[in-house]
């Protein structure tokens, strides 16, 4: 709202509530979606890390999304549904699961709640009445709209006026509206599938912004601490979400807005015409795994331009690689050993917190850890190892981009063992026994390094 960085303090001591728009489940979530929902759990990352409880809400819309973000048109859902010639409550079933495994396949801790909008129409027509009660929506047969003219901050969020808003040709004449400007809060249409028997009529359904006032106060409270979206969301929805909420309360409604930027694809806006509106099956098909792109992510500040290419998948996913890299080789250094940070990793650790305690400077954390492998390579104690591996895991808990570690069935002694036979081997020259246990270990996740007099090992990830 300031356009500033502000200290943050929650509204309740020791507990963060945040609000985060989610996916208008009409189609599978593309890449440049997932920007947004993978700062939301970075986020939740982050408070956790710093010891605050989190409660997390996402919701889900599932009605009343016109297409191009409009007051008028087909809802996205009843079109795509009309598209694929199936009943739009099996397409909200199908794209909502796809969007779970896909936030799975991202590592995105799972939200504490997941309201869909077509659960909670109580709420919303409880919420369109009292703004009726108090003066701040009419009703025009069964259609409800918000009067902009009864709330003067109007605006505030994302810097718009509704003189310039009524005179600007975005806005289509409606004459069932005071204002130009005015937004819908309930819509009727006889021929809409998803609709309603409510106090204002029998063909209603909730308009896009009521929904996510009434789902996050039910959540959350009147007045909550964070509200994510993409910049797209800034105007109109967030800036409807605040006049209507604080119209209807009295409170101010959220404590800070926070918005990623556009992902841009080769240097331009994603287009079904141009080809490169990607999902996370595409990057899949090409090798990459999803972490490869939440890596590509957490490598741009959230409020930073980020131009997606495959050139640059390519170089997070290689980037990534050589943590995983790092991560092995401190867990066979530091077999056994207590940690000890000496006062090169206290730097370390120092630059990588103050990088996210900032702002989320998460481009900054990241060039912190490399500093870590770079006194890897140049030989750490195995005490000094193994208070790397600490911070690394404690720095991968707020980040998330190693994945787990997959299980491996060798124990250090087994993985000795086998090194000793292959060893034993090449000196008898038998290397097709050497190169199967070798490959064995491979199998088993263990990378080799051989020297010219010794080989060492660790685990891969």
């Amino acid at each position: 709202m300031s356009k500033a960085v502000e200290e943050f303090q929650p509204l309740e001591s020791g507990i963060v509530r945040m609000y985060h728009c989610g996916p208008t489940v009409y189609q599978r979530p593309h890449i440049g979606n997932y920007r947004a929902f993978l700062f939301a759990d970075l986020l939740r990352r982050f408070f956790e890390w710093q010891g605050l409880e989190v409660l997390q809400v996402m919701n889900l819309t599932d009605v009343g999304h016109l297409v191009g973000d409009a007051e008028e048109g087909e809802d996205k859902l009843e079109a795509q549904a009309k598209k694929e010639k199936v009943d739009p409550w099996k397409l909200v079933e199908k794209v909502s699961e796809e969007f779970f495994l896909d936030l799975e396949a991202l590592g995105v801790k799972p939200a504490h709640h997941y309201p869909r909008a077509t659960d909670h129409i109580p709420e919303m027509v409880s919420m369109v009445e009292n703004l009726i009660e108090k003066g701040h929506a009419y009703r025009v047969g069964e259609n409800v709209y918000f009067d902009v003219s009864s709330f003067k901050p109007y605006g505030k969020l994302s810097g718009n006026n509704v003189d310039d808003l009524e005179a600007g040709a975005r806005l289509a004449v409606n004459t069932e509206k005071r204002n130009p400007a005015d937004f819908a809060l309930w819509k009727a249409d006889a021929h809409h599938i998803m609709k309603w028997d409510t106090v204002f009529g029998p063909h209603g359904f909730p308009g896009w912004h009521i929904e996510c006032s009434a789902m996050a106060m039910k959540y959350l409270g009147e007045s909550f601490d964070i509200h994510t979206g993409g910049e797209d969301n800034i105007f109109p929805h967030h800036e409807c979400e605040i006049a209507q909420s604080e119209s209807a309360n009295g409170k101010p409604f959220v404590q800070h807005w926070m918005h990623t930027r556009f992902l841009q694809v080769d240097g331009g806006k994603m287009s079904k015409s141009l080809g490169n509106v990607y999902s996370l099956d595409d990057l899949s098909e090409r090798g990459f795994s999803s972490l490869d792109f939440r890596f590509l992510v957490l490598k741009a500040h959230y409020r930073g331009v980020l131009n997606f290419t495959w050139e640059a998948l390519k170089g997070a996913a290689e980037t990534r690689k050589a943590l995983l890299d790092l991560h092995g080789r401190l867990c066979s250094v530091s077999r056994g050993a207590k940690a000890e940070e000496s006062p090169v990793l206290l730097q370390v650790r120092q630059n990588f917190t103050q990088a996210l305690v900032e702002d989320l400077n998460t481009s900054a954390a990241l060039a912190a850890l490399f500093e870590i492998r770079a006194l890897c390579l140049e030989g750490l104690l195995a005490s000094e190892a193994a208070a790397a591996l600490v911070l690394l895991e404690e720095a991968d808990a707020v980040l998330g981009f190693l994945g787990e570690v997959a299980p491996c069935e060798l124990s250090d002694q087994d993985v000795d063992d086998l090194m000793m036979q292959r060893r034993a081997a090449r000196d008898s020259r038998d290397f097709a026994q050497a190169d199967a246990i070798r490959d064995q270990l491979q199998e088993a996740g263990i990378v080799l390094e051989d020297g010219a007099d010794s080989t060492a090992w660790h685990r891969g990830r």
